[in-house]
C-alpha cells in the first residue's frame, strides 16, 4: 500500500513506498528540507559518509559557453544551500563537472566518463538540445539516471528513455502553446518566425504553427539559421512584407549582433517583434544598438529585472547566485545572466535531494528507486526550492509544467506584462516512461 508524502520545503508530493518511507522524512531547515536529525548529528554522519557525486554537464566552450558559466554558478548556489541544511540524506553533495564542449559527441562521452571514472550516482545540468540527444542514450545504456535543464521537448516526446528526466524546468512545447494567444490577440495574426537550426529550434518551427493555428492564426514563413552564424542581415530579405510579427529565438555568441542587425534591417518600420529572450541572454538590453527593442515584447522563463512583486523567494534566490536587480553579476554590471533558464539547475539539485530522501538513496542500486521516486511526484508549490513558482510534475513525461512570463521593455527595463497559468501550458501526454523498464 502507498500513502502521499509531502516535503515542507520543497512541496513534492509523491506516493512512497513503505520501504522507503525513512527517506521521506524531513523537516526545514535553512529554506530547504534536511533531513531529520540535530544538527550536530547530520553534520557529524555527513563527514563520515561518502559524499553524494553528482556529474555536471557543463557546456564550458562552444556556442552554450554563456549558459554554462551561470549553470555552473548557480548550481554551485544550490549545492551549497543544500550542504548547508545537512546535505542528502546526511551526505554532503560533491559536484563533479565536466566540459562538454557544447557537442553531442563529447556528452555522450562525459556521461560515459561520470559512470565509469568518476563513480557519479548520477548526471545533471545538460542544457543544448543536441546534446542531450546526443547524450541521453548512452545515460541509459549505463542506467545512470540523467537530470535534464534544457529545455527540449525531447524528453516527453518519447524519444528518450526512463533514465532521462526533466523536472525543474518547461518545454519549448508547453512554452509556445501558453504564448500563442498572447502573440495573436495583442500583436498580429500572419506570423513569420526565426529561429536556430538545430533541435531546439525545431521545437519552435514543430509547436508554434499548430498553436498559432489554433488562435486564428498563421505562420507565413519559417527562417532556420546556423546557430554558428556570426551575420544574420542575409536571412532577412526572406521575410514576407505582409509579416505582423516577427517571432524571434536565437542562441550562441553571436546574440548581440543578431538583435542589432535586426534593429538595423528594419529601421523602427518592421513588423512588432515577439523574441524568445535567448535572443539576449548574457546581452545588457541597454547595450547601444538596442534602442529599437523599446515596446517589444519578450517570453522570460524568470524575469531577469526584480519585478515590483518579486517574492520573497525568488529575492533570496537572487541574493545566492549573485545576481542584482537587472540580472547582472554584483561585482560586475556587465556581467549579465542568463537569468530566464539558470534556475533550472536550482530547482532540479532540489527535485533530486527530494527524491533521494524519498527513495532513501544509498548508492548506484537505489537508481531504479530515485526514478520511481521522482516520476511519482506531482505539486511543487513555489518556495525557497522553487522560486521561480509553483509547477506540476508528469510522472509519465518525466516532464514538469509551470508558469510563463511575457515582459515588455519599457524604458530600457523588462516589464512584466503577462504571467499564464500552469493549465495554458498542458498538452496531451505522448508516451509512459513508467511502463518501460529499467
Amino acid at each position: 500500500m502507498t500513502t502521499p508524502k509531502t516535503d515542507p520545503a520543497n512541496g513534492l508530493k509523491a506516493r512512497v513506498t513503505g520501504t522507503t518511507r525513512r527517506g521521506a522524512l524531513s523537516t526545514l531547515a535553512g529554506g530547504v528540507a534536511a533531513a531529520s536529525l540535530p544538527m550536530w548529528a547530520r553534520y557529524t554522519h555527513a563527514q563520515t559518509a561518502e559524499p553524494i557525486k553528482i556529474g555536471f554537464q557543463v557546456h564550458r566552450t562552444g556556442i552554450g559557453a554563456a549558459y554554462g558559466r551561470w549553470y555552473d554558478r548557480t548550481t554551485q548556489a544550490a549545492v551549497k544551500l543544500i550542504n548547508d541544511g545537512g546535505g542528502i540524506n546526511g551526505r554532503m553533495v560533491e559536484i563533479v563537472a565536466e566540459d562538454d564542449g557544447t557537442d553531442p559527441k563529447r556528452g555522450a562521452e562525459v556521461v560515459e566518463k561520470f559512470a565509469n571514472q568518476h563513480g557519479c550516482d548520477i548526471g545533471f545540468g545538460t542544457l543544448f538540445s543536441h546534446v542531450v540527444i546526443g547524450s541521453a542514450p548512452r545515460a541509459g545504456e549505463l542506467k545512470l539516471p540523467y537530470f535534464v535543464v534544457s529545455e527540449g521537448t525531447h524528453v516527453s516526446s518519447g524519444m528518450l528513455n526512463r533514465y532521462t528526466l526533466q523536472p525543474g524546468i518547461t518545454d519549448v512545447r508547453s512554452q509556445v502553446i501558453a504564448m500563442a494567444p498572447f502573440i495573436t490577440e495583442t500583436l498580429g495574426k500572419k506570423v513569420t518566425m526565426i529561429f536556430p537550426d538545430y533541435g531546439f529550434g525545431y521545437d519552435h518551427r514543430d509547436n508554434l504553427a499548430p498553436a498559432i493555428e489554433a488562435q486564428g492564426g498563421e505562420v507565413i514563413a519559417k527562417i532556420a539559421i546556423p546557430p554558428s552564424e556570426t551575420s544574420f542581415t542575409k536571412y532577412f530579405p526572406r521575410i514576407p512584407r505582409d509579416t505582423e510579427v516577427l517571432y524571434h529565438v536565437m542562441v550562441g555568441p553571436a546574440v548581440l549582433t543578431f538583435v542589432k542587425e535586426l534593429g538595423e534591417f528594419f529601421g523602427g518600420r518592421g513588423p512588432a517583434l515577439f523574441g524568445f529572450i535567448d535572443s539576449l541572454e548574457a546581452v545588457t538590453i541597454n547595450s547601444p544598438g538596442l534602442e529599437f527593442l523599446e515596446n517589444t515584447y519578450f517570453w522570460e522563463g524568470m524575469c531577469r529585472h526584480q519585478q515590483s512583486d518579486e517574492s520573497p523567494h525568488e529575492t533570496a534566490y537572487r541574493a545566492a547566485v549573485g545576481v542584482d536587480g537587472r540580472g547582472a553579476a554584483l561585482n560586475d554590471g556587465r556581467d549579465v545572466s542568463t537569468y530566464a533558464h539558470m534556475f533550472g539547475c536550482w530547482e532540479t539539485l532540489h527535485v533530486i535531494k527530494a527524491g533521494m530522501e524519498a527513495a532513501g538513496y544509498r548508492g548506484p542500486k537505489d537508481r531504479a528507486a530515485l526514478i520511481e521516486a521522482v516520476e511519482a511526484m506531482t505539486d511543487m508549490p513555489e518556495s525557497l526550492a522553487h522560486p521561480q513558482g509553483d509547477k506540476v510534475f508528469n510522472g509519465k513525461t518525466h516532464q514538469v509544467f509551470g508558469h510563463q512570463n511575457i515582459s515588455r521593455v519599457e524604458g530600457g527595463k523588462l516589464v512584466r506584462v503577462h504571467r499564464t497559468s500552469i493549465e495554458d501550458s498542458v498538452y496531451p501526454d505522448a508516451v509512459d516512461y513508467t511502463t518501460r523498464p529499467f
